[in-house]
């Protein structure tokens, strides 16, 4: 019987998890919208195929049949995510994704309830987004349960795939989020700016609407949540200027443009670039008494930490352990499920 259905399979991070789970002994059904490119990777791999869109119900649920979780992969997720939850919902399937969009993990938080009364979890960000982070945070939400506010910070992720870059295109122009006193607060994009020290000297960093918004929320309980993104002066000013700029940024032409360019370049990064790249993760919590604990983390490169991630968590489904209703990486397996992926360290800094 196969493992688990992996839809998106023949993307850029489809593909990769598929390979490494087969590599792993796993046998995931490959799905997806594309059959050759679904056939081809599956006569690779030796694995069961299933082409089919998301665009009918009854053809979701026939192609969903022997099957008890769904790890989805076909982005951006806010136009994906529904059907396949839905889909999950009605026959009983738990529901994985690697999303970072705090649109879906409200959606799938409002469905929380319903997917109790019917035994089924819905994690969303099984991946770099957002497993790392709600990891970080419920760590330092451990080592200082009175903690009032926290702050994440990631390092500038290098190349993207096509699908994250459509995210961010779709998104240009469009704000950012906070979290102030439990409640999701739009500010401007590049809010703040702080100097952040990942283990490699400081670092200039800008707030983004990552998902912990969500997610890190949900994990802790900390009411003031803020994520914050580390890169070069030329991305900070040009993340300043889309405040203006966003009526233009979102116009359908220059929408079409950026995707035309989007999918001229690479997939994503090379082998190369994956096996020589890293991923820095870290976090404050801080409490009214004016207590504070910083930790860090250092794993592999984000796609790769992606694929690990996922399918640490598909074989904590496959084992059973799967608690029903919405979950975060943290609150289904622990602020410790990260150190089970190889590769990735973490370390409690001294703020004294």
């Amino acid at each position: 019987m196969p493992d688990f259905l992996l839809y998106g399979a023949n993307g850029y991070t489809g593909s990769l998890i598929a390979r490494m789970a087969a590599a792993e002994g796993l046998r995931p059904i490959l799905a997806g919208r594309n059959a050759d490119a679904l056939a081809g990777l599956a006569r690779e791999l030796q694995l069961a195929h299933r082409a089919f869109g998301l665009d009918d119900s009854a053809t979701l649920d026939r192609n969903l049949e022997g099957v008890s979780v769904v790890l989805h992969c076909a982005g951006p997720f806010v136009h994906t995510f529904r059907p396949v939850a839905d889909a999950c919902l009605r026959n009983a399937i738990h529901y994985l994704d690697v999303t970072g969009e705090v649109a879906v993990f409200e959606a799938l938080l409002a469905r929380d309830a319903q997917a109790k009364a019917t035994g089924v979890m819905l994690l969303p960000g099984a991946g770099f987004d957002v497993v790392p982070t709600d990891c970080l945070a419920a760590h330092l939400q451990r080592r200082l349960p009175s903690a009032t506010k926290l702050a994440l910070a990631i390092t500038s992720l290098g190349r993207v795939s096509r699908g994250t870059a459509t995210t961010i295109v779709e998104n240009l122009g469009r704000g950012g989020l906070v979290r102030k006193g439990g409640v999701l607060t739009s500010v401007p994009v590049a809010w703040k700016t702080r100097t952040i020290d990942f283990g490699n000297g400081p670092e200039k960093a800008f707030t983004i609407p990552w998902g912990d918004i969500t997610t890190a929320y949900r994990s802790t309980g900390i009411p003031d949540i803020e994520v914050y993104l580390a890169a070069p002066l030329r991305s900070r000013l040009a993340a300043r200027a889309s405040r203006f700029l966003g009526p233009v940024l979102r116009a359908g032409p220059v929408q079409r443009f950026l995707r035309r360019r989007i999918q001229a370049g690479p997939p994503g990064p090379s082998d190369a670039e994956r096996a020589s790249g890293h991923s820095l993760v870290w976090g404050e919590a801080s409490d009214d008494a004016g207590r504070k604990m910083v930790s860090r983390q250092r794993g592999p490169e984000g796609y790769t930490l992606t694929a690990r991630t996922a399918l640490a968590i598909v074989r904590h489904v496959l084992a059973g352990q799967a608690p029903p209703g919405f979950q975060t990486p943290a609150t289904a397996y622990g602020a410790d499920l990260i150190l089970e992926v190889n590769g990735v360290t973490r370390e409690d800094v001294d703020c004294s």
